[in-house]
Parts: C-alpha cells; structure tokens; sequence
C-alpha cells in the first residue's frame, strides 16, 4: 500500500471500511432474516453482501489505478476502476436474479408473520450506517474524483430506500404474510436496477463520452487568450481516468509569423493547459494567409451563408487557390443536425459556385 500515491491509498482506506461495514451489515440482516423468516431481510443482507463484493472489486482496481504507465499501456491504468465497476454491475444483476426467485416462491407459498421487534432493531442500524457510508463515500469520491467511489455512494443512498422498503413489509406481514415476499421482490427489482444503470454507465465512459463542455471551454480559452493564436477549433479529449487526460486542437496563426516564434506560442499554450486542466495538449498549427483580401472576403461570405443552414455549423481550414479557382475548407457539423452529410454538402457547394466560378472541395466532419 505503501507504494501508492496519498490519493489512491485514501481509496483503499475507504473501500476496506466500507467492506468492514457491509459484512457486519450483511451477517446481522440475514441472521435476523433466518430467525425471524424474513425473506425480505435475509434479501437485503444478501444486497449488502453484493455491496461487499463491490467493494472488492473496487478496492483491487485502487492497486491497479495506482500502476505506472509501462510500454503495453503508456496511458496508465486508472480506467482499471470503469472494468471493476462493470464487474461489480454483473455480480449485482446475477444476485438481484436469485433474490427474485427466492422472493417469488415466498409469496406463491402464502408466507408467514415475521417478528417485527428484531427486525426493526436492525433494520434501524443498517439504516443509519448506511447513510454514514454514503457520507464517507460521496466525500472520498469528490477529493479522488473516483467513478467506483461515486458508484458506492449512490448504492448506499439507494439501500436505505430499500431497507425502508423492507421495514414496510415486515410491518406489513401479520396484517397480510405475503407482504414479506412482495417486499423482497421489490428489493430484488431494485437491486437488479441498480446493476443495470451501473453497467449501462460504466461502459458508457469505457467506450469514451463527449468531454466536459466546461473543460473543453477553458481550453479554448486558454489558447485563445495567447494574442498570437487567431482561432481554435476540432478539439478532441481523450480520457483514460482520473490524471491521465490528452487532448488535440488545431490553432489559427498569422501565416507570416516566424516559425520558431510561432513554436514557441504553442509550447506556451500547450504548458498552461496542463498547468491549469492537467490535460496533456498537442496543437497543430493552421496557417491562416490574412494578407489575402480575397481569401478573406470569399471566406466570411461562405460562413455568413453557410451558417444559415443549421444552428452550430462551423467552418475552417480555408484555402482559396487562384490558379485553379478551386476552394478547400472544413464544415464541422453537430450531432444533432438532421441534415444528411451528403445534403449539406451539396447546399454548401452551391452557395460557393454562386459567389463565383468557383470548384469547391468540401470535408464534413460531425463533432
């Protein structure tokens, strides 16, 4: 443990309380729920177990997270924590499976009148440890920024409502013994809920999300408050977890501004982004010619009437060739647009070859 960095060993810490607690959680519910013939509370310490079991599994991907980067994975491997949290969905679904059937067969059987003394007694801890966890959990994953910690303090919140739904139905159970069943199958739909929406989320962010629209802004900003850098555009953030963030960018410059100059604005530029995001940036350099009145003029004409087309459109990468009178550029178009490619191109085609005698040759990009 020694070996990991303060961060990830606070992880650690908090994944072996969290287990310590389960177990105990876990050992009483189902004791009582034996004792008492509860199905619904044996199925709640089952639920905790399957918390235990997470938490495992989340405490192992710490030890991974905390690995350097070697020649097999030089980006790290902090997204160690997405595959534990994906793991830990299946177990939960698998367990939320058996729980139903148990859960069912209880209530076809009619059931029976559960001690509700017992019961309550532990119910009521399980209750007031588990928002005890929740606290811990939520404030560990906000100081680490930890996907699998976020995911232990939503099921901890989320196991208090199922214990309430528990204490309903054992209340419920001299008045109607079936109640204990219905009870256990609405924790058992629960718990398999909460699988799914954790394997849905999990691999949502393995399969790699749009970024922070707050991060990609600094960004920009960033760059863009260097005098020297005229215009940004096709940012693309790449995430492998926490600390290991890695972007590109295209930057507009005066195309007459010396080239050692204009390395050394990008090195600038590149060195504040990681200073301020802790993002690794690379910038590629787009030349823009602004001695070229024609370019110039050709160029807003096409953006003003481009952009008529669809909210969000934009327009770079502009290159008029005199000799040929052919005109090159990139349209980037949002994901929301419900223009085909094929029909935005030929629109834009045609505002070109109005302005003029000219050959447009035109890239969509969808970003």
């Amino acid at each position: 443990m020694k070996t990991l960095d303060p961060e990830l060993r606070g992880g650690v810490a908090v994944c072996i309380a969290g287990m310590l607690c389960n177990l105990l959680l876990s050992a009483g519910k189902i004791a009582v729920g034996v004792l008492c013939g509860s199905v619904s509370v044996m199925a709640d310490g089952f639920n905790n177990v399957s918390d235990c079991g997470s938490g495992a599994v989340a405490l192992v991907s710490f030890f991974i997270a905390g690995k350097p980067a070697d020649q097999r994975h030089p980006f790290g491997h902090r997204r160690a924590e997405y595959i534990a949290a994906m793991i830990a969905g299946v177990f939960v679904v698998c367990l939320a499976a058996e729980l139903l059937r148990e859960s069912v067969g209880s209530v076809i059987g009619g059931g029976a009148p559960v001690s509700t003394t017992p019961v309550y007694l532990v119910l009521g801890i399980s209750v007031a440890v588990k928002l005890g966890m929740f606290l811990l959990y939520r404030l560990a994953a906000r100081r680490l920024d930890s996907v699998a910690l976020k995911a232990a303090a939503t099921d901890s919140l989320c196991d208090c409502l199922a214990t309430a739904a528990v204490a309903i139905g054992s209340a419920l159970s001299p008045l109607a013994p079936s109640a204990d069943g219905w009870a256990g199958i609405a924790v058992a739909l629960f718990i398999a809920w909460q699988g799914i929406r954790l394997l849905k989320r999990t691999s949502s962010e393995l399969l790699g999300e749009a970024p922070d629209p707050a991060l990609a802004k600094l960004i920009e900003e960033i760059l863009l408050s260097e005098k020297d850098i005229l215009g940004v555009h096709d940012l693309s953030i790449y995430s492998y977890g926490k600390g290991a963030s890695f972007a590109t960018i295209h930057a507009e410059m005066d195309a007459c501004m010396p080239m050692l100059a204009a390395h050394a604005v990008i090195d600038e530029a590149e060195m504040r982004v990681k200073r301020e995001t802790g993002v690794l940036l690379t910038v590629h350099l787009d030349p823009v010619d602004l001695e070229n009145q024609a370019e110039s003029r050709l160029k807003l004409l096409v953006f003003e009437a481009a952009r008529e087309l669809t909210d969000g459109l934009e327009l770079h990468d502009f290159r008029f060739i005199p000799d040929t009178n052919k005109v090159e550029f990139d349209v980037g178009v949002p994901y929301a647009c419900k223009l085909t490619d094929d029909a935005l191109r030929s629109a834009i085609e045609k505002i070109v070859r109005d302005l003029g005698a000219y050959e447009p040759i035109i890239r969509i990009e969808r970003e």
